[in-house]
């Protein structure tokens, strides 16, 4: 894979929104009035009807921007749009079903068990994920339906975590597990699918400095719709790689197995690489529809981020890793 073939696409912050509205982790915790990271979790169960996603007059800003965008005509999706159209089917198939099915999932106390072939093995708290530096990322994210949406992510790179349990040197790739709890998670009951949710990594794509493990959005702590307490993001791949309300994540020395790839391997391989010349079997992915926007637009390659991160995929043949 030669690099200088693809362009990245950067989304300025400074071209679509204002940077106010991007907060560091004190002005986070500060537009909410919370003054410990467990009391900020707790609320994570509904959102706080007092504050405006976008009102931020009252924060003095001075957040940390991770400069990755789209052109300077792309658009940040609505807080609400991003939070009222989702696919998390542990609650529901139907995306504007979920935000009302999920509003009672219980996001406090929370642990993510961290293991495998680790010097280290750790069981973090939502306190010890949110004493990491959080950053804000403006990434595209792309569904392999053919929608997609821009959204302002809040959080830290999963590299960060990683070093802190100590990979071993036979480790080559980190598998992820979701919550499949069907006390809270209707959707769960629904015998076809394998619960719980897994996907995977290479331990090169996980180290990547995009891939994040996001708390929050549009400095809001993240709502269950959207993943909470604690979620994956991997911007150059299609969307259902990101994995939701993770509970484990294993350092492993196999490809692991992962929820759609095995349900359907020729339609969702392992890589799931935003790819626009690659069809899915019964759609094609070379254009999308952004939530928000009428009519379609062209697929980016990698969906945009091709720069950073085509050289993990040398002497592969994209084509037949969809």
């Amino acid at each position: 894979m030669n690099k200088n073939l693809y362009k990245s696409v950067p989304v300025k912050s400074s071209e679509i929104t204002p940077e106010h509205q991007y907060l560091s982790r004190r002005q986070f915790l500060k537009a909410f009035g919370i003054a410990s990271a467990g009391a900020l979790i707790a609320a994570a169960c509904g959102p706080d009807k007092n504050v405006s996603p976008t009102d931020t007059s009252n924060i003095d800003s001075t957040g940390t921007i991770n400069d990755f965008s789209s052109n300077s005509n792309e658009k940040v999706n609505t807080f609400e749009e991003i939070t009222n159209y989702n696919n998390f089917y542990e609650f529901t198939m139907d995306k504007s079903s979920v935000a009302t099915l999920s509003k009672d999932f219980q996001t406090s106390p929370w642990e993510v068990e961290v293991y495998g072939l680790v010097e280290k093995s750790k069981v973090f708290s939502i306190d010890d994920f949110l004493n990491f530096d959080q950053e804000d990322r403006i990434y595209r994210m792309r569904c392999v339906e053919g929608w997609s949406m821009v959204i302002p992510w809040l959080g830290f790179p999963l590299s960060k975590l990683l070093k802190e349990v100590a990979p071993r040197s036979t480790a080559t790739h980190v598998r992820f597990e979701t919550l499949a709890d069907p006390d809270q998670m209707p959707g769960v009951k629904n015998g076809f699918y394998p619960w719980p949710y897994q996907e995977g990594l290479r331990l090169d794509e996980a180290m990547n400095d995009l891939t994040i493990l996001s708390t929050g959005l549009y400095g809001k702590v993240l709502l269950p719709q959207n993943g909470a307490p604690i979620r994956l993001v991997v911007p150059w791949k299609y969307g259902f790689k990101s994995i939701k309300s993770i509970v484990k994540i294993e350092l492993v020395d196999y490809e692991p197995d992962t929820l759609w790839s095995t349900i359907a391997p020729r339609e969702y391989g392992f890589y799931a690489n935003v790819n626009p010349d690659v069809d899915h079997p019964r759609w094609s992915q070379r254009t999308e529809r952004r939530i928000g926007e009428s009519g379609r637009r062209d697929t980016l390659m990698f969906n945009g981020y091709a720069e950073e991160v085509a050289e993990l995929y040398t002497g592969m043949d994209l084509s037949v890793n969809y």
